[in-house]
């Protein structure tokens, strides 16, 4: 390995450390508070880095190293940095566009989603014909969130609270995402290869449900608010909620 791309590795991998370690704060802190917002801006700072530095590590593994088992698994890779960078994506800008009444046809938020989408097809295709089930299972995940993305993104918002829920769900992605990436990185120490789809699946069936859990408090603990009605600002008061108004 190039001392260029140890350099990119170790950037990686403190990256995904620091996300790691700063994902529970946001989760377990007053929303919108001060210490909510710097420890989330940690967490996405350490996930964008760990995104970018994974399109870099993946593509030099897909033209320098000659295995073809090495070539398949940086396509992977590859995609795996798109949907975990899609993920922090939405999570931040879905709180710069919370006041939307109408669609929202901004060329990044559509591109990166349409990307995911794209990709998470591609990958469907190759897993199916290339007979890998983890690359085909794990596929379904990012069209699923691709999917999702586009139609938040394209649709007039139907709830005053819209952009909460676009942006826990996309962030309790995004830590399911880290988790995942800490469980593979450390597979081999509980005796399990880092391709198994225990290891690979395990986080996103526990974080399903506690993200459908999460969304459905809150949908109760909104109930309350005025019906979303033309020509009024979709993002409720926080005050209201007894919340910061400032969240991002």
């Amino acid at each position: 390995m190039s001392a260029m791309l140890k350099m990119i590795l170790y950037v990686h991998i403190a990256g995904g450390s620091a996300a790691l370690f700063s994902m529970f704060i946001p989760m377990l802190t007053r929303k919108g508070g001060l210490t909510h917002r710097r420890s989330g801006w940690v967490f996405v700072g350490g996930m964008a880095i760990v995104s970018v530095t994974a399109l870099a590590l993946s593509a030099a593994r897909y033209f320098f190293d000659p295995r073809p088992e090495a070539k398949s698994f940086a396509l992977f890779l590859f995609y795996i940095a798109i949907l975990t960078g899609a993920g922090v994506s939405s999570g931040v800008r879905v709180l710069r566009a919370k006041n939307r009444a109408s669609a929202h046809t901004h060329p990044w938020d559509i591109g990166i989603a349409a990307l995911l989408t794209l990709t998470s097809l591609v990958m469907a295709a190759y897993g199916l014909v290339s007979g890998r089930v983890l690359f085909a299972g794990f596929s379904v995940i990012g069209l699923v969130n691709g999917g999702q993305a586009l139609a938040y993104w394209l649709r007039p918002p139907t709830h005053r609270m819209h952009w909460w829920f676009q942006h826990m769900t996309s962030m309790f992605g995004s830590c399911i995402a880290a988790t995942t990436a800490f469980l593979v990185v450390n597979a081999p120490q509980a005796g399990l290869s880092r391709t198994s789809l225990i290891v690979w699946f395990t986080p996103s069936l526990l974080g399903a449900p506690a993200i459908a859990i999460w969304t459905a408090y809150y949908r109760r603990k909104f109930s309350g608010l005025r019906p979303l009605t033309r020509g009024t600002s979709p993002a409720a008061p926080l005050a209201d909620l007894g919340m910061p108004s400032h969240t991002s």
